[in-house]
C-alpha cells in the first residue's frame, strides 16, 4: 500500500499555488536566515515558533514593499481619481498566507521553509488574526480592499487602529464570557507607523462669530497617528494601503497650567485622549449612543479629509508646496464611500473644511461636497439606525451641530417648494427627529449629503427605495442604486479550499481566480462522472480535516459521513438562531439517522443573544450525551468564529443555513462563501438568497418559508404564535420541553423569558416557518441519501456563483458611482526598470 502524502506534498501539486523556481526558493530562505538571525542577535539564542512566523513575515513583508513604494509613485505620477473607502471596521483576518497567494509565492515560500525543516501550516496558526470588525460590515469592506487592488484602483481603505478589535468568546457552563482581544501584544509586522502624517483632531469647545464667518474656538485637541498596512493586488504588482489612525494624547495635554496643577495627573489622563481609538464596539446590526462612539466617528473622519485634502492640493509636479489651490476638480479627482452611517460626518466635516478653512461659499461647497460622497446602506432594522441626541453634538462638535442645521434648512426649503403645505412629508424628512431628547438622523444626513445611496443586495435596495427612503427616492430617484455584496474569490476559494481550487483549475484554467463568472464552464462537466468524484472527494477531505480540527481544539468527535450542517454568523434574534434550534430538537424527538453540527457565534450585551447561547450549549449537554443518539446527532457550539476559523469551517460544510425572516438580512456573504465552497444552501427568500437561487436556479437550492409579501400581509392581519403552538404538535412539543426545563433540569425557569418572546413577541415570526422549514429539512435528508445527485446540486451551484465576486461589485461602484474603469495594466515589478 502506498504510504499517504503529507500535507506538504499535497501542497506541492496544487498548481494554483505559483511555481516554486529554486531561485525563488534559495533567496526566501537567505532572506529567512537574515531576518531570524537579527531577531535573535537582539534577544535569545533559541528560536521559538513565533520567531519563525516572524521571520517568514517580514520575509514576505520585503517582496511587498518595492511593489508598495512603487504603486504610490505611479499614483503620484499619474494622478487618477482616488477611491476613499471609509469604515469604522476592516475585519481582516490573517495576512500572511493571503499576501504570499497574491504575490504568488505560496510555492516558493512552502518549499523554502520545508527544506528549513518547518511546516508553513504550522507558522500560519501562530498568527493573531486582525479582528477590527463584527462580521459582515467589516468582512465586506475586507474583501472590497482585496478587489480594488486587483482591479488596479487607485483606493485607500481609512479606518480605526483598535488596540483591541471584536472580543475573544469563552464558553464557560454554556454560558458567553468575553475577553479582550490583545491582538497586539506580539507586535504586527504587517503595519508601519507613519508619524510624519501625524494630525490633530479637535473636540469640544465653541462656536465665536467672527467678521470672518464662524471660528470653533477653545477646542481639545488629540492627535491621529496613522499606520499603514500594504494591500497587494492579485498578481497585477499593484499595492495599495490601508491607513488605520490611532489616537495619542499631544504632549501638552493637560500641561497649560502645569505649575499650578499636577503634573503626574496631567500625564496619567493622557490616556483618556488615547482611550478614543482602544476598543471596537462589538454591536452588529444595534445603536448604542455612547459619547466614545461618536469620538471614535469624528476621529476617523476628521483625520481622514485632512489626509485626503493634503494629498489633492500637493500635485505631480514633484514638488511638495501644495500646488492645487482650486477646489474646482476636487470631485473628479477624489471619490469617498462611507460605510454605512459610521462615517457620515464627513459630510458636514467636509463643508466646514470648505467653508471656514477653505473659504468657499455655502453653494459651491455643498455642490463639490454631494459630488464627492456616495453612501452604503446596510440594514433596514429601525434599532441599528444611528440616531444622535442633540445635546451631544451641542458638546462635542458644535461646529458640525450649526452646519448640519443649515444642510437641513436648506433641505426643507427646497421639500415645501416641492410639496407646499405638506408639513408630514417635512417632519418625516428631516434630518432632526423631534422627541425628548431631539435628534439627528444620520441615514437622512448620508441620503441628503451624497450623489449616490445603495443597498446591498437587489431586494434590499428595493426595500431601501418603497419603505425607509421612500421620500427621498419620490424627489431623485437617480440617487438610488444596487450594488449586490460580492467576496473575494483569492480567501475564500483558493486560500481557504485549494483542493477545490485545484480540481478547478484543472478543468478551467485558472482564469476564475480574477473573472469568476469563468465558473459557467463548470456546467459542462455537471454529468462527468470524474469530476463528481473529485468535487465529493475534496469536500470529504475537507470535512476530515475539520472533524480532526474540532478534536484537537474542542475533544468533540463527529462523524464525516455526516451532514456538517452549519449556520455561523452573529448571533440577533432576526437572523433565526432559534429556528434552528428547534428543528435541532424536532431531530432530537424523532432520531433520524443523519447528523447535525451547528455552528453559531454571539454579540455581548445582548441579554436575549447569551440566552440563545445558552439554549443551544444546553441543547448539545443533552443531545450529545444520550446514548441512544449515538453519533447520529450532534449539536456543536464552536466558540470563538473569526474569518481563521471561517477559512476552516466554510469548505467543509455540505448544508448553509441562511435562515432570516424575509427582508431583514440585508445581503449577507456567508451565504456566497458557503456557495462557493461546495455547501448547498437552505434558505428563506432573502438578502442576496434571491440573487443566489436566480443564478443556480430556485431548485438547486433548499428554499422555503414566507416571502416578504407575505410578511408584510401578516404584519397587517397581526402574528400569532399561539396559532402555530396549537397547531402543530411536533412545535408544541419542543416549546413544552424548553419550557419545563427539559434541558435546563437545575434550573427549570431558565428559558421562561424565551419562551415567552417567541409565543407573546416575537417580531421575527420564528413559528410562522417552522413547519415550512421542517419539512424542507426533510427534502435535504433525503438528497443527502444521494450523493451523486447531492454533489451535482452543488455542482451547479459553484458553477452559478460567478455573480458574487467582490470584483464584479467592485466594478460596478467604480463605474456607477465613481466614475473610474477598473484597468488590468501590471504596473513594472520591482526588479524591472520602469519605463
Amino acid at each position: 500500500m502506498s504510504k499517504p502524502l503529507t500535507d506538504h506534498e499535497k501542497r506541492k501539486q496544487i498548481s494554483v499555488r505559483g511555481i516554486a523556481g529554486l531561485g525563488d526558493v534559495a533567496e526566501i530562505k537567505k532572506s529567512f536566515n537574515r531576518h531570524l538571525h537579527f531577531t535573535l542577535v537582539k534577544d535569545r539564542n533559541v528560536a521559538t515558533p513565533r520567531d519563525y512566523y516572524f521571520a517568514l513575515a517580514h520575509t514576505v513583508r520585503d517582496h511587498l514593499v518595492g511593489r508598495w513604494i512603487r504603486t504610490q509613485q505611479y499614483y503620484y505620477e499619474k494622478d487618477p481619481k482616488r477611491i476613499h473607502y471609509l469604515s469604522l471596521e476592516f475585519y481582516m483576518g490573517r495576512t500572511l498566507q493571503n499576501t504570499m497567494i497574491n504575490l504568488g509565492l505560496q510555492n516558493a515560500c512552502d518549499e523554502a521553509i520545508y527544506q528549513l525543516g518547518l511546516d508553513l501550516e504550522e507558522l500560519e496558526e501562530i498568527e493573531e488574526d486582525a479582528g477590527l470588525g463584527n462580521g459582515g460590515l467589516g468582512r465586506l469592506a475586507a474583501c472590497f480592499l482585496d478587489s480594488m487592488a486587483s482591479l488596479g484602483l487607485a483606493a485607500y481603505g481609512y479606518g480605526i487602529r483598535y488596540e483591541f478589535g471584536i472580543f475573544n468568546q469563552k464558553i464557560t457552563n454554556g454560558w458567553q464570557v468575553e475577553e479582550a482581544d490583545d491582538w497586539l501584544r506580539y507586535g504586527n509586522p504587517w503595519e508601519k507607523a507613519r508619524p510624519e502624517y501625524m494630525l490633530p483632531v479637535h473636540f469640544y469647545g465653541r462656536v465665536e462669530q467672527t467678521h470672518e464667518g464662524p471660528k470653533w474656538v477653545d477646542t481639545q485637541v488629540v492627535l491621529a497617528m496613522p499606520y499603514d498596512t500594504p494591500v497587494p493586488g492579485y498578481k497585477n504588482n499593484t499595492v495599495n494601503t490601508m491607513r488605520l489612525w490611532s489616537a495619542k494624547a499631544p504632549n501638552d495635554f493637560n500641561l497649560q497650567e502645569f505649575n499650578v496643577g499636577d503634573y503626574i495627573q496631567a500625564v496619567l489622563d493622557r490616556n483618556l485622549a488615547e482611550n478614543i481609538s482602544r476598543v471596537l464596539y462589538p454591536n452588529d446590526n444595534f445603536f448604542e449612543g455612547k459619547e466614545l462612539r461618536l469620538k471614535q466617528e469624528y476621529f476617523v473622519v476628521a483625520a481622514t479629509l485632512q489626509d485626503i485634502i493634503r494629498r489633492f492640493k500637493s500635485s505631480k509636479f514633484g514638488c511638495r508646496d501644495p500646488v492645487r489651490t482650486s477646489f474646482e476638480a476636487f470631485s473628479e479627482k477624489v471619490a469617498i464611500q462611507l460605510n454605512d452611517t459610521h462615517p457620515a460626518l464627513a459630510i458636514p466635516e467636509l463643508m466646514r473644511i470648505l467653508v471656514d478653512i477653505e473659504r468657499l461659499d455655502w453653494e459651491k461647497a455643498w455642490e463639490i461636497t454631494t459630488k464627492t460622497c456616495a453612501y452604503t446602506n446596510h440594514t433596514v432594522l429601525p434599532e441599528a439606525l444611528e440616531r444622535w441626541p442633540i445635546y451631544m453634538f451641542e458638546k462635542l462638535l458644535p461646529r458640525h451641530l450649526q452646519i448640519i442645521y443649515e444642510i437641513n434648512q436648506r433641505h426643507l426649503d427646497r421639500v415645501a417648494a416641492l410639496y407646499p403645505g405638506d408639513s408630514d412629508r417635512l417632519c418625516r424628512m428631516s434630518l432632526i427627529e423631534e422627541g425628548n431628547p431631539k435628534r439627528i438622523n444620520m441615514a437622512h444626513l448620508c441620503v441628503v449629503g451624497s450623489h449616490a445611496v445603495n443597498g446591498v443586495a437587489r431586494i434590499h435596495s428595493d426595500i431601501v427605495k418603497t419603505t425607509v427612503f421612500k421620500d427621498f427616492c419620490d424627489i431623485e430617484p437617480e440617487k438610488f442604486q444596487n450594488k449586490t455584496n460580492g467576496i473575494t474569490p483569492r480567501r475564500w476559494l483558493l486560500l481557504c479550499n485549494p483542493g477545490l481550487a485545484d480540481i478547478i483549475a484543472e478543468k478551467i484554467g485558472e482564469e476564475f481566480l480574477t473573472d469568476l463568472f469563468q465558473l459557467r464552464k463548470l456546467l459542462d462537466f455537471v454529468d462527468d462522472s470524474m469530476f463528481i468524484r473529485d468535487v465529493a472527494n475534496v469536500k470529504q477531505e475537507n470535512k476530515l480535516k475539520f472533524a480532526a480540527y474540532l478534536e484537537s481544539e474542542y475533544k468533540v468527535n463527529i462523524n464525516p459521513e455526516s451532514i456538517f450542517d452549519i449556520q455561523v454568523k452573529r448571533i440577533h434574534e432576526y437572523k433565526r438562531q432559534l429556528l434552528n434550534c428547534l428543528h435541532v430538537i424536532t431531530l432530537y424527538n424523532s432520531i433520524f439517522c443523519v447528523v447535525l453540527h451547528c455552528l453559531l457565534q454571539a454579540a455581548p450585551g445582548y441579554h436575549m443573544a447569551k440566552m440563545i447561547i445558552k439554549l443551544f450549549t444546553s441543547v448539545g449537554e443533552v443531545v450529545n450525551h444520550d446514548p441512544v443518539v449515538g453519533d447520529r446527532l450532534k449539536v456543536i457550539f464552536l466558540e470563538n468564529y473569526r474569518v481563521s476559523l471561517a477559512e476552516k469551517v466554510i469548505p467543509a460544510a455540505d448544508l448553509s443555513e441562511q435562515i432570516s425572516t424575509a427582508g431583514t438580512e440585508a445581503s449577507g456573504t456567508g451565504n456566497m462563501k458557503f456557495m462557493l465552497n461546495g455547501a448547498l444552501t437552505i434558505g428563506t427568500m432573502d438578502g442576496a438568497n434571491v440573487e443566489m437561487a436566480e443564478e443556480a436556479g430556485e431548485e438547486n437550492l433548499f428554499i422555503f418559508g414566507m416571502r416578504v409579501e407575505d410578511v408584510e400581509a401578516m404584519d397587517k392581519k397581526g402574528y400569532n404564535a399561539r396559532e402555530y403552538y396549537e397547531r402543530l404538535p411536533e412545535l408544541k412539543q419542543v416549546i413544552d420541553q424548553i419550557s419545563a426545563g427539559y434541558f435546563s433540569p437545575k434550573e427549570p425557569e431558565l428559558f421562561k423569558d424565551m419562551v415567552n418572546m417567541l409565543m407573546n413577541h416575537d417580531r421575527f415570526k420564528v413559528f410562522a416557518d417552522y413547519e415550512a422549514y421542517i419539512s424542507c429539512q426533510e427534502k435535504v435528508n433525503e438528497l443527502y441519501r444521494n450523493p451523486k445527485e447531492w454533489t451535482k446540486k452543488v455542482i451547479r451551484n459553484i458553477a452559478a456563483s460567478g455573480k458574487f465576486s467582490s470584483d464584479r461589485t467592485i466594478a460596478e461602484y467604480a463605474r456607477e458611482i465613481w466614475g473610474v474603469e477598473p484597468s488590468d495594466v501590471k504596473i513594472p515589478p520591482p526588479n524591472e526598470p520602469r519605463e
